[in-house]
């Protein structure tokens, strides 16, 4: 294919693997298997939570007016009218100069709107002396203020994490509507592939592509399909594409992409559908295919490790997000560069980085090593406008 001279900048192929992501359906399933997925609807909440004004502490009901000047020298006293017992259907009431007990998370009395903490409160007999003062409001949480009866508790695009789905379940959501999940197709191919379970002989590798990208997609919440290795045989390569095109809603295919005649993958997918982007302005990985076919992806990534990381973490990772209809999730760190690191302007790098006491310590290396990716935390990002970053620069670190 004569197309990969003319690359393109990474933000461009961004902006192709968005633009060709098939829109996701939807699907209803139980709270307990809806751990990571995205939801597809708000949630609402379906009464108000909390439905009583509830004490955030150990303590006593009381009316805040009738503490107001309280202190260690001159406290308040207040008559006990006994405990509020958890989960008591009625908590009662109290009237001026008497006060309650109530545990966290105990309902208020009526005529309460406060709660003295117990350590500010000393009881003697049926009475109680408040040493410290407390407004309107004070340690308790009132009716409807987490979640008010039909206002949206979890926006649709959320990650239900383990915080959301404490959420739903407090809002009386048992099941949620959600974003289909992904499935991604994953073919290696190369005369030089072996399976894992082999030992490689003279000029052969094991298949480290497929697990690679298999455990990224899954990572990002989507579902890998794994279709093997492929040998450098274009008819072969074309039956396991469009084997992957029919069970999966995109294909990554790692190796045959280069510029000799084992260019295989390119010539796939512009004979099952159309190469958009053959070449990025990206190192490693300048060797990527951004493609379509029957009106799926199908991404062709480089057969070095290495590189096909890269590109599954500055371009992949893209796809799979607006896939999910959600947003890439980035964690990043600062830190300062202990060497310099020189780039080639017009080009997109990304180098490999070791992390330590605030300090990013580059980790050269060629894009066939695999050590380099375990003896690294993340990537430094060289724009294509920039030349390098220089030893003491204050570099963002995206971490694997």
């Amino acid at each position: 294919m004569s197309l990969f001279l003319e690359v393109v900048s990474v933000a461009e192929a961004v902006e192709a693997v968005r633009r060709i992501a098939p829109p996701p359906g939807c699907e209803d399933v139980p709270l307990e298997d809806a751990l990571y997925r995205v939801l597809a609807r708000d949630v609402l909440a379906d009464i108000d939570i909390p439905g009583f004004d509830r004490s955030t502490v150990d303590g006593y009901a009381v009316a805040a007016a009738e503490t107001t000047g309280a202190s260690e020298a001159i406290p308040a006293m207040l008559q006990c009218r006994g405990r509020i017992g958890m989960g008591s259907a009625d908590a009662g009431s109290i009237f001026p100069g008497s006060c309650r007990y109530v545990p966290t998370g105990g309902a208020l009395p009526a005529g309460a709107d406060a709660v003295v903490m117990i350590e500010h409160a000393e009881q003697i007999g049926d009475d109680i002396l408040v040493h410290r003062p407390v407004a309107p409001g004070e340690n308790v949480i009132f009716c409807g203020e987490d979640f008010g009866a039909g206002k949206v508790a979890l926006e649709r695009g959320r990650v239900l994490t383990p915080r959301e789905i404490g959420v739903a379940a407090a809002v009386g959501a048992d099941r949620v509507s959600v974003v289909k999940m992904p499935r991604i197709g994953i073919i290696s191919t190369g005369n030089e592939l072996v399976p894992v379970v082999e030992t490689p002989g003279p000029g052969e590798v094991r298949d480290a592509n497929s697990y690679l990208a298999g455990a990224f997609v899954t990572e990002r919440g989507c579902h890998p399909v794994y279709f093997g290795i492929v040998r450098d045989d274009r008819a072969v390569l074309k039956r396991a594409v469009s084997s992957a095109l029919d069970r999966c809603d995109a294909v990554l295919v790692s190796g045959g992409s280069s510029k000799d005649e084992r260019d295989n993958t390119a010539a796939v997918v512009a004979e099952l559908g159309e190469v958009l982007v053959h070449g990025i302005a990206l190192a490693p990985g300048k060797p990527t295919i951004i493609g379509t076919a029957r009106g799926k992806p199908v991404i062709g990534l480089p057969g070095h490790p290495a590189s096909a990381f890269v590109v599954l973490v500055a371009v992949v990772d893209h796809l799979l997000a607006a896939m999910r209809q959600t947003a890439v999730s980035r964690r990043t760190v600062r830190a300062r560069l202990t060497q310099n690191v020189p780039s080639t302007r017009g080009r997109e790098d990304y180098v490999r980085v070791s992390l330590g006491n605030g300090e990013a310590t580059p980790v050269f290396g060629k894009s066939g090593l695999l050590n380099t990716l375990v003896q690294s935390e993340g990537v430094v990002r060289i724009p294509a406008s920039s030349e390098g970053f220089e030893v003491g620069e204050e570099v963002e670190v995206i971490l694997w």
